[in-house]
């Protein structure tokens, strides 16, 4: 037979099945076939149960509720349904494949999706077949008496009715409507009313007589099932963990000597790196004792009115070196402070740009302000008679309790003399002004002057005259910077290291400051020079 190829699908084995029965079920509804018929109904029972074997082995979950649908719109079931509604005289001989028949056919119906048919599906077919497995089940209640064999197939027939009811409540009704209930037949109302009470006890017993035994049963059984899973995981876990142990003791031993090996490389990199720094040190100290010996062995080797020279060099050279030393720290720090200035300048006016823009930015959000003065413009008269008439009433309401008119006319006084008096310091002011632009113009005049003035080889007596300031005060404060600069002229080089302040005295006092802040460092100063001038030192 074809369906028993495996290697057909399930669709193509019900388009075999629909094949089969459009081509040999019209000769058996003839009547003249009738002989057929078990061999038919075997050969029906055996396709059937085939497509839906296959269909439930395949992987999607859907594929069983697809070929159901599809039995349903190829009228496969339909055929089942006018098999099953045949009389007792066609089924006699085949009540087993009868049986089975119904079965098949209500388990097809239990999870069917039939898609845009499911209110013909649920409305018309199923209580036919509600009305198919009803009859089956009458006849085999029937025959019940006559023959054992008949009450186990009852049973199987009322199974696939419960299977019904159980996935389409609404079908619980079905059982008085149908035309076997209103039967003279006494065997055949006793049977109806066998099924109604059977039915009725398969509805109602789940919602009052069976409790929460079930639940329980259902519930201990997960909890074992759970039990005897994890016990299952922790054993295999438990076995794993201990054959892996003597590796993760291995792995543990191998870490540990790794690390201490590269501690113990680092511990003598370090000290073979302290050793090196502490030879390098020795060498250069021995270096430098060897060229101090060399330099006193050369030194003694001069002759004695080099020797001094010599020393001078030297001491010039250390002075130089010192100076440089000196005046690189000072610049660096004078820049560092400049660096420093120029970004809390920067910062500052990055501040007050932020505090701009915030104000800027709240005030284009902020509403317009209304203007307080709106103005005599659009003003009619009989406004401003309106207006009037309102200042007039608000004064007479509110009279004001203020000065008398002597105090008015003292008050208007004291306020003229304090207006008199700031116009005169508004006077004062200005001539102030002017004597300033003055001298700012006597000043840039006498800087073009110094700036051309002509080389001291060719200045005259009169050139020479129109240098000298008129004012005498300049003239002492210019003298007094010329004798400073005079005497810091004097002063050793190591007097010029640091930045001299402008006006400080240079004076025995100062001199005796600076040689308390050395320490007892020996300062030059003036010193008397047998038949010569004083010369500093």
């Amino acid at each position: 037979m074809q369906l028993e190829n495996e290697a057909l699908s399930t669709e193509e084995k019900i388009s075999l099945l629909i094949d089969a029965l459009n081509s040999e079920m019209d000769p058996l509804w003839d009547g003249r076939l009738w002989f057929h018929w078990f061999h038919w109904f075997s050969f029906l029972l055996l396709l059937l149960s085939e497509v839906l074997n296959s269909a439930a082995l395949q992987k999607p979950s859907r594929a069983l509720a697809g070929a159901k649908a599809r039995l349903y719109d190829s009228g496969v079931l339909s055929h089942c349904v006018q098999v099953l509604s045949l009389g007792p005289s066609r089924l006699r001989g085949s009540w087993t494949a009868a049986a089975r028949l119904a079965h098949l056919t209500s388990s097809s119906c239990v999870g069917a999706e039939p898609g845009s048919r499911s209110e013909t599906f649920h409305r018309l077919f199923l209580p036919s077949v509600m009305d198919a497995l009803l009859s089956l089940a009458g006849q085999l209640m029937s025959l019940s008496q006559v023959s054992a064999t008949s009450s186990s197939l009852f049973r199987k027939v009322m199974d696939s009715v419960s299977w019904l009811l159980s996935a389409h409540p609404h079908l619980t009704p079905q059982g008085p409507s149908h035309p076997a209930s209103a039967s003279s037949n006494p065997h055949s109302s006793t049977s109806i009313v066998v099924l109604l009470l059977f039915i009725v006890s398969f509805v109602r017993s789940p919602k009052l007589r069976r409790g929460l035994g079930p639940l329980k049963k259902k519930n201990s059984e997960r909890v074992r099932a759970a039990c005897a899973i994890q016990a299952a995981w922790r054993s295999y876990q438990t076995r794993r963990r201990v054959k892996n142990l003597s590796r993760a003791v291995s792995a543990l031993q191998r870490r540990y000597r790794a690390r201490r090996r590269l501690q113990q490389e680092q511990k003598e990199a370090q000290q073979w790196e302290e050793q090196l720094r502490y030879q390098v040190c020795v060498r250069r100290q021995q270096a430098r004792r060897r060229f101090h010996q060399k330099q006193r062995e050369l030194l003694q080797r001069l002759p004695p009115d080099q020797v001094q020279p010599y020393l001078q060099e030297c001491e010039r050279r250390a002075a130089v070196v010192i100076q440089s030393f000196w005046r690189g720290f000072r610049e660096r720090r004078r820049y560092a402070d400049c660096l420093r200035d120029a970004l809390r300048e920067s910062q500052r006016q990055r501040r007050a740009a932020r505090t701009l823009q915030r104000a800027k930015r709240r005030a284009a959000k902020a509403p317009p302000i209304a203007p307080l003065w709106i103005g005599q413009e659009g003003l009619t008269d009989s406004r401003r008679a309106e207006l009037k008439q309102q200042l007039d009433e608000y004064i007479a309401v509110h009279r004001s309790t203020g000065l008398s008119a002597e105090e008015g006319a003292a008050l208007h006084a004291e306020v003229q003399l304090l207006l008199q008096a700031e116009l005169q310091k508004g006077e004062q002011r200005r001539r102030e002004e002017q004597r300033v632009e003055a001298l700012l113009a006597c000043a840039r005049t006498q800087l073009e002057l110094l700036q051309d003035a002509p080389p001291l080889s060719d200045v005259t007596a009169k050139q020479a005259e129109s240098f000298l300031s008129p004012s005498a005060s300049i003239a002492a404060r210019a003298r007094d910077a010329h004798n400073a600069a005079l005497q810091a002229s004097r002063l050793p080089w190591w007097r010029n290291l640091g930045e001299t302040p402008t006006g400080e005295e240079t004076g025995h006092a100062h001199l005796q400051e600076l040689e308390a802040e050395f320490g007892g460092l020996f300062i030059g100063g003036a010193a008397t020079v047998e038949g010569g001038p004083e010369v500093e030192l």
